[in-house]
């Protein structure tokens, strides 16, 4: 019986590592790494016409894009600047974007053949 208890006493430690492991992968790790691919989709997302604020404060419009490198013009002068897409921290003002399907367009006929019915 002693022998027993003295295995279970060692084991404790180990247990108590493995629930803090745990404890922190799904209050740190896991979110940071949800986080993390929000704003690589945010900024693979961006396209010309966009307004957005860097990491250091500047804020403009995406001129050109060009692999990882965005052309920013920054104020009514035309004044521009290149960064980097990872100095983009948000995307202030958006430009509508054209993802939402379509509904199919009805041809005049079926109109007017609906219309008939009714």
């Amino acid at each position: 019986m002693i022998t027993f208890l003295a295995e279970q006493a060692s084991a404790f430690p180990l247990i108590m590592m493995v629930g803090l492991f745990a404890v922190m992968y799904f209050f740190m790790i896991r979110p940071q790494k949800k986080q993390e691919k929000e704003v690589a989709r945010m900024r693979n997302s961006i396209i010309v016409g966009d307004e957005i604020c860097t990491n250091g404060g500047i804020i403009g419009r995406v001129c050109t894009i060009k692999d990882d490198i965005l052309t920013l013009e920054i104020n009514k002068d035309r004044t521009r600047m290149k960064i980097y897409r990872w100095a983009v921290r948000e995307v202030v003002n958006p430009m509508p974007r054209n993802d939402v399907p379509e509904e199919p367009k009805e041809s005049k006929e079926t109109k007017k053949e609906e219309e008939k019915k009714d």
